[in-house]
């Protein structure tokens, strides 16, 4: 429906006569009177090198109440499950006497203070927490703490997913400037509010040009692993190194003894790290030895199925529950990183035998594990397919937004 005005030519228009009236009028008061006690919630986040004065500084709290909570809860442990990066909630009054003080953990515990009276009372509190799947894409220019760090993953995801392809990347050596990966994985969340970071649930990563998918299938007896999207095991028999990231100080090659001064060679990899640095089992296997041994040090000797040896030297300590006999499962600790024995610095030297002869535990040809068992291909692929559609999905988004 269209409406439509006009007026005719020649038109005599009658205009209406105004007049101006004023008025007092009389403003009645509605009795509302200002609140000068208001509250305020204020948030911020606790930083690397931050103090708690330097948090409560920031949020506004006024000296005298800082020195009164500090006072109060420094006797209690509260306080010391406060992390880098988390964020912390405040009331105060508007003169900026502190009424509560509030946050999460990353183990999901609300941890609060409330001023009742004089003083602060702690709560502590287990919150409920819902699962909700993220996804993330990143691109490595120098490390994947890095890559991970500059798209807001967590180091929890970075690391497993530095472990899901430890069979067949070296993350210290292998990884270029443009590799890239995408991730699908768990996040805890509690009322909208990230809390923590969950299982892997799939990934992908693309070293040197050549790509490597896995995601996370668990069977009906909750046995869970990582496959490739057609069911084969991404799980190496053995990892490729005991240790998560550090660099090759030696390696599996004829070389000048740094103690002996003389050509030998050398049986082995050596890899330096820190003192205290954890060594992991690279395959399931039975404690031989645990113990000093000449040059070795502190040493650990793993037996394994199909002939197979490792052993991880110059420890600083043992696990406290190795023993001679012991088993172990691929990637349980075993040690730490020491300089006992022949060492002129902290380092782990491994070997990696086979029928007692040595081989290059870099470039042998590691077997794989299981893969899917047939009668439950259906079920894997139930799961495995949806998720292998986002990570193309998501790798090709990615990829256009870069370009």
């Amino acid at each position: 429906m269209v409406a439509a005005f006009g007026t005719a030519p020649d038109t005599a228009y009658t205009f209406i006569p105004t007049r101006t009236v004023v008025e007092s009028l009389d403003i009645s008061h509605s009795g509302q009177s200002v609140d000068t006690d208001q509250v305020f919630w204020r948030e911020e986040r606790f930083g690397r090198g931050d103090t708690v004065s330097d948090l409560l500084a920031r949020l506004n709290v006024n000296d005298q109440d800082t020195r009164t909570f500090l006072t109060e809860i420094k006797r209690g442990r509260s306080l010391q499950l406060l992390r880098p990066g988390t964020e912390v909630q405040a009331r105060t009054a508007d003169d900026g006497s502190l009424l509560a003080l509030r946050f999460i953990t990353r183990k999901g515990q609300l941890i609060g203070f409330d001023k009742q009276g004089a003083q602060f009372k702690a709560l502590e509190q287990q919150l409920s927490l819902e699962p909700q799947q993220q996804m993330k894409s990143g691109e490595i220019h120098s490390s994947l703490f890095a890559a991970a760090d500059a798209i807001g993953l967590s180091d929890n995801v970075a690391i497993q997913i530095a472990d899901i392809f430890s069979g067949d990347i070296d993350f210290y050596r292998d990884l270029r400037r443009g590799d890239k990966f995408t991730v699908i994985y768990e996040m805890f969340v509690h009322e909208g509010r990230a809390i923590k970071s969950g299982r892997v649930l799939a990934t992908e990563f693309v070293n040197q040009g050549k790509s490597y998918r896995a995601v996370w299938f668990e069977d009906a007896e909750g046995k869970g692993g990582y496959y490739t999207p057609d069911g084969k095991n991404l799980r190496k028999a053995f990892l490729r190194s005991p240790l998560a990231f550090s660099r090759i100080s030696s390696g599996f090659a004829m070389r000048f003894h740094p103690i002996l001064k003389q050509w030998r060679a050398h049986k082995g990899v050596d890899y330096a790290a820190p003192i205290g640095t954890q060594v992991k089992a690279t395959a399931d296997g039975t404690v031989e030895f645990a113990g000093t041994q000449g040059g070795y040090g502190k040493v650990i000797m793993l037996k394994h199925q199909n002939h197979f040896h490792t052993r991880y030297a110059h420890l600083s300590r043992f696990a406290s529950d190795l023993r001679k006999g012991a088993r172990v499962h691929q990637g349980d600790v075993i040690g730490y990183v020491g300089q006992t024995g022949w060492a002129t610095g902290p380092h782990l030297h491994y070997e990696f035998r086979v029928n007692d002869d040595v081989r290059n535990p870099l470039t042998i040809a590691l077997p794989a594990a299981l893969p899917i068992p047939a009668a439950q291909m259906a079920a894997f692929d139930r799961v495995s397919a949806p998720l292998a559609a986002e990570l193309t999905l998501l790798r090709n988004t990615s990829l256009a937004l870069l370009e």
